[in-house]
């Protein structure tokens, strides 16, 4: 039976799509065939077609979910078939423990897109991972990870692909993945190890080396380690006074850092200078200072020796070094939840373990046991792209140079490393940087206006983007401009700041 309330298990209700009571004659369960995919048995197969909220677009709502025998897990896949297709196939991707955002698949699907995504076959958005990361403790449930690194990315794609081109009865021309942060480094691990599996594939802020899900608790310990939490206002006077100190390396004042690699400012200048946040007042301390100083570098094992970069100057500071303070101005730490649960699940196996009472050998042994056991598993760091190459593949990764929670300098690592075994990289994957944009979206800077969009221009008409268009809003008014190719930096060279012509890639 067709349920009208089955919608909601395709997309929550914030994303306001509502069913009608006609059922096309290919959008039912009874017509749609039963798609398969090697490994893996489809357990049931639902269809209702349903409207965009507020709308005229017309969709098949398409919800599967499967397991693998013998490995005791449910996954569930949901597919969006609009009336009006345009030919292409879109894989959309998910952040945080999320494996996939329904929500994400709206725009997709208002494009003409079939469009497909996962839970891979746990609820992320409770947004820790303890009710599927442990079997018992001591115990990782290696199947559920695998499913969220990479299984569940490519089962979604052959099921979903097989379920589109029998709904409208013709091939999809060409197949799209679109993704930021877990999205991103989802679209890494296709592209690394599942090459063939989509035509172009949009990789933006990418969890790239997994080593940073570990190394995001750093800051958090540095504070523990130094005994002092600041409160925010602290923390972001000094971003402040870093941003003032290398704001127009680029040419340009306008509270960006845009050249974040030029940017030596030294938080200990700055001890004893006076901050005010509403009711919040005090002097910078050297506490402070080196916190900021620490984060800014990244995490170092016992010898100094760099285990991951830090987030940029100019980030903002209250995503890995986040802190509360009482009433009283009694400060303690607010970790993102992901890095604690990585600490806590998956490299100590308990529930219970505190991260801040890491020892300095546990701390590098926790590091290092974070990367042996689990990079062949979540890893996208391999920098071997040769088959994603050969199979005709594009691919394009955008990273805002102000992201709190993955730091841009991950991204220029990994591109690095790409290059090195390929010089001839541009010809099949492109990167570009993003000046005090936040993680994914937000910030001072300019965003990209429609990469994907610029994707399939180069991958249909052979057009590579020589730059991303981005927009940005200064007081009111629109800000174009392009984001630089990289290794290459956008410069102010005169003129109306609000006009891309305005500056030169360099």
């Amino acid at each position: 039976m067709v349920l009208k309330s089955h919608l909601l298990l395709l997309l929550p209700s914030t994303v306001l799509l509502s069913a009608i009571t006609t059922v096309a004659s290919k959008c039912a369960a009874g017509v749609l065939p039963t798609p398969s995919v090697f490994g893996a048995s489809v357990l049931t197969l639902d269809a209702v077609e349903s409207t965009l909220e507020s709308t005229s677009i017309d969709f098949c709502n398409v919800t599967l979910t499967y397991t693998h025998p013998g490995q005791s897990d449910l996954i569930k896949v949901w597919l969006g078939l609009p009336n009006a297709w345009n030919g292409r196939f879109q894989g959309v991707g998910g952040g945080g423990w999320v494996t996939g955002f329904p929500s994400e698949m709206v725009s997709a699907i208002s494009q003409g897109y079939a469009a497909v995504s996962t839970d891979g076959g746990h609820d992320g958005f409770g947004e820790i991972a303890d009710s599927w990361a442990l079997n018992s403790p001591g115990n990782v449930d290696l199947y559920a990870l695998q499913n969220f690194a990479s299984v569940a990315l490519n089962d979604m794609t052959v099921l979903g692909k097989q379920l589109t081109e029998a709904y409208y009865g013709n091939p999809i021309s060409k197949s799209y993945w679109s993704g930021c942060s877990t999205g991103g480094r989802q679209g890494l691990m296709l592209a690394q190890r599942y090459p063939g599996t989509y035509d172009g594939i949009l990789a933006q802020a990418p969890a790239v080396n997994w080593e940073f899900i570990a190394a995001m608790f750093w800051p958090q310990w540095i504070m523990q380690q130094i005994g002092y939490f600041p409160p925010q206002c602290e923390l972001d006077a000094i971003t402040t006074a870093a941003t003032i100190a290398c704001d127009e390396l680029d040419g340009l004042k306008d509270d960006i850092i845009g050249l974040t690699g030029q940017c030596d400012f030294d938080p200990s200048t700055v001890v004893g200078q006076e901050y005010a946040c509403s009711n919040v007042t005090g002097a910078i301390s050297k506490e402070a200072a080196e916190i900021v100083r620490k984060t800014w570098r990244g995490a170092t094992n016992a010898e100094g020796v760099l285990q991951f970069p830090g987030i940029a100057p100019g980030s903002p500071l209250g995503g890995i070094v986040g802190t509360t303070c009482d009433a009283s101005g009694v400060c303690t730490g607010k970790p993102f939840l992901i890095t604690t649960d990585w600490h806590r699940l998956f490299i100590q196996k308990d529930p219970n373990f505190d991260p801040y009472n890491y020892t300095r050998a546990g701390w590098d042994a926790s590091f290092h046991a974070s990367v042996q056991q689990y990079t062949s598993i979540i890893g996208t760091s391999d920098p071997d792209l040769s088959e994603f190459k050969n199979s005709g593949g594009k691919m394009i990764t955008w990273h805002g140079m102000a992201d709190q929670l993955i730091p841009f300098n991950s991204t220029v690592h990994y591109y690095n490393r790409v290059l090195g075994l390929d010089v001839n990289t541009t010809d099949f994957y492109r990167f570009y940087s993003a000046p005090g944009v936040d993680h994914c979206r937000g910030g001072l800077g300019a965003a990209p206006t429609d990469p994907l969009a610029e994707l399939v221009s180069w991958v249909e008409d052979g057009k590579a983007p020589q730059t991303l268009a981005a927009n940005r809003t200064v007081n009111g008014t629109g800000w174009k401009k392009e984001l630089c190719l990289f290794p290459l930096s956008s410069i102010y060279k005169g003129g109306d700041p609000a006009v891309a012509s305005s500056y030169l890639c360099e």
